[in-house]
């Protein structure tokens, strides 16, 4: 007898069935609450980013209106056979030899008081003939050199305005740390904010560029766009931790700033203080023997403490208050953190024989030049009377005229000629020697000197610059 075959129905239930139901359920209602939680730790992430994008938009927002743009004029001096034809350069006068254009620079500031005070770059205003500085909402103003330092790069703006309520951005004493969120903001074309959010890379680099030592900057990878110098490096909170200043040419998004201690180091002498440069009467040159830095004396003054003191021409000075001249030293800073009454100690080498000369800081203090024209220009000025203005065929009554220009002097340096008549120094007015010598030495302690100048029926600028004078 053939056993049946059992139905389908009638087999025997396996459990594999049930636990596989089982491991589906457990599934599903594992995914019910884990997906959740994974998307609220997704939405946690996301929250957190729009928080720092919106911290960094909070930041720009409140300092973005105390960035402006600002715009120089200056002249240029070209060959006549190669005189550009761009829109930018316009004809201003000729010589027999040279071409004389105008030419406009961009670049960025920060107020930092509300009467219209402005830090921005040195390079920027050097050989500037007309400051205009605008701000993002459009306003336009003419600015002047309030004063400036070449060694740190650093220059103030007055804005010629009777306004005290400019935005500004307030220098809160910070410690900065490698790592640390940066902001960098300009304003290079007047019409909105330029901004780069990047980190501090590194600090008190020094670098060297077109031959000029930049020293203890702030470095950081924060995009340094076109125009943005003189702009601002802000950390994470919108406190102003630098100057934005250079750009490294041979790296890409490698940028560098001054910092916020040296900007207050020259905003409190220029601003709080009635400005005084400590003048020895030494014009020198940085020079470099087999690694040693030094500075050589080339002229000195007759009748200034440098002469009191036994230099002589051909001394190499290689160390200030004790410490040695490289190439990062700043010199006026050195000589500006000297207070009155303390003694200037230089290390000169004069041959094989070396010499330690102690100076009264007071002696250089309270030393003036005069006559500021032959000792410190190199040319020799006249009020226009008698006869300089019957030779000249002058018709002005103010301003003092170019009797003489001596060879290889800062008034040929700067392009003077005989017959040309200074009508104004920084804006002031000159009517004769006296107002001369008096705006002269103010330039002079303010690092900042511009002519204006009248040669037959033109007017032009002439910037002099006095920076080798210790």
């Amino acid at each position: 007898m053939v056993p049946a075959v059992p139905s389908f129905s009638d087999r025997p239930k396996k459990k594999g069935p049930r636990l596989w139901r089982f491991f589906l359920l457990s599934l599903a209602v594992f995914s019910a609450i884990l997906l959740p939680l994974a998307a609220g730790a997704q939405g946690v992430r996301q929250n957190t980013v729009r928080a720092q994008d919106s911290s960094a938009a909070d930041v720009v927002e409140m300092a973005g209106r105390a960035i402006v743009n600002i715009k120089t004029e200056e002249i240029f001096k070209s060959d006549p056979e190669e005189k550009k034809s761009s829109s930018f350069f316009k004809k201003y006068f000729a010589g027999e030899d040279e071409v004389e254009e105008l030419v406009e620079n961009i670049g960025s500031g920060v107020v930092l008081d509300p009467r219209g005070i402005i830090v921005t770059n040195e390079h920027l205003i050097a050989k500037a003939i007309n400051i205009r500085v605008k701000f993002i909402n459009g306003k336009e103003y003419e600015a002047y050199v309030l004063g400036s330092d070449p060694e740190y790069d650093i220059a103030l703006l007055k804005i010629v305005a009777e306004r005290t309520d400019f935005p500004y951005l307030t220098i809160t004493p910070k410690k900065i740390r490698v790592g640390e969120k940066a902001i960098v903001i300009g304003n290079p074309y007047g019409l909105s904010s330029s901004v780069s959010v990047g980190v501090v890379s590194a600090l008190g680099r020094n670098l060297r560029i077109d031959n000029k030592i930049y020293a203890n900057l702030i470095q950081t990878d924060a995009a340094i766009n076109p125009g943005n110098s003189g702009g601002v490096l802000l950390d994470a909170g919108g406190v102003p931790m630098g100057i934005v200043t250079a750009i490294y040419g041979e790296g890409k998004g490698i940028g560098f700033a001054i910092p916020m201690d040296d900007v207050v180091t020259i905003l409190s002498e220029f601003v709080e203080n009635t400005p005084r440069r400590p003048i020895l009467g030494l014009f020198i040159e940085r020079q470099k023997e087999e690694r040693k830095h030094y500075l050589y004396v080339n002229k000195i003054i007759n009748g200034s403490p440098a002469v009191k003191y036994g230099f002589l021409v051909g001394d190499k000075v290689t160390e200030i208050n004790k410490r040695s001249i490289r190439e990062s030293l700043k010199l006026q800073g050195v000589v500006r953190s000297i207070k009155k009454n303390d003694t200037l100690q230089l290390r000169v080498v004069r041959g094989a024989k070396k010499y330690t000369v102690n100076i009264d800081v007071a002696d250089i203090e309270d030393y003036v030049p005069i006559p500021v024209d032959q000792v410190l220009c190199g040319m020799k000025v006249s009020n226009i009377s008698g006869y300089p203005k019957f030779k000249y065929r002058l018709r002005d009554r103010d301003g003092v005229v170019v009797v003489k220009v001596f060879a290889g002097g800062i008034g040929m340096k700067s392009g003077l000629k005989k017959g040309d008549v200074i009508v104004k120094i920084n804006n002031n007015t000159v009517k004769n020697n006296k107002d001369f010598d008096t705006f002269m030495i103010e330039g002079l302690r303010r690092n900042y000197i511009l002519y204006q100048v009248k040669r037959n029926d033109s007017l032009f600028f002439l910037p002099v610059k006095l920076d080798t004078l210790l």
